[in-house]
């Protein structure tokens, strides 16, 4: 396991990943500092926190992914989770503090995610963006995910493209709005306090303007 995470952590920050060169960018997000450096060594735990970001403050959702190793005793595998007992899988997600607002619908979203990418990608998340021909595959990949509506896998399309240059032709069109240069709405753009509170304003304004 730890032979395995630690190619992981080497290969995504800057080398080829199975033939997918990654950018020397990496997510930075005003949380944990560990919570944050899993984020940017573990496909998986990118993916899970993405899973999470729904109905709860993103800094939650993307640091329950730590949260969750911590409890595991060990950064896990989608095998692993995919077959996870049910049950104590929620038991795990709903131990005070709980992983998430909803901890048994989410602890049943992320088995089901890790089902998918045992059955369609190798068990290795890294392989559901490695090889993407162009943003609209990756969208449609992306997108085919349980749980991944169009917003949702636009959001994680931005993300990829935006701080870990996971950048196959047409990534940003693919990702609508959320793809573009400084547009601040979403967790794609949040490096910092400063863009935390562009992005926070800004979805601010689209709750107000949706009351309207």
């Amino acid at each position: 396991m730890g032979n395995h995470n630690s190619k992981i952590a080497e290969d995504f920050t800057g080398l080829s990943y199975r033939g997918c060169r990654i950018g020397g960018m990496t997510l930075s997000l005003p949380i944990d500092a560990e919570a944050n450096k899993l984020l940017a060594t573990d496909p998986l735990a990118l993916l899970i926190g993405m899973v999470l970001d729904q109905q709860v403050p993103f800094e939650k959702a993307f640091s329950s992914p730590y949260v969750l190793a911590q409890r595991l005793g060990h950064q896990p595998t989608a095998e692993e989770i995919a077959g996870f007992d049910p049950e104590a899988l929620v038991a795990i997600f709903a131990k005070p503090p709980a992983l998430h607002r909803f901890p048994r619908a989410m602890a049943a979203r992320v088995q089901e995610v890790c089902r998918a990418l045992v059955t369609q990608y190798d068990g290795d998340a890294a392989n559901l963006w490695t090889g993407a021909a162009d943003g609209t595959e990756l969208l449609r990949r992306v997108g085919s995910l349980p749980g991944f509506g169009k917003q949702k896998a636009q959001i994680f399309t931005a993300l990829l493209g935006k701080q870990y240059g996971v950048q196959p032709p047409g990534w940003r069109e693919a990702a609508g709005a959320y793809g573009e240069d400084g547009s601040y709405r979403s967790v794609a753009d949040i490096t910092d306090g400063d863009s935390l509170a562009r992005v926070r304003a800004f979805k601010k304004e689209m709750k107000a303007a949706a009351k309207a």
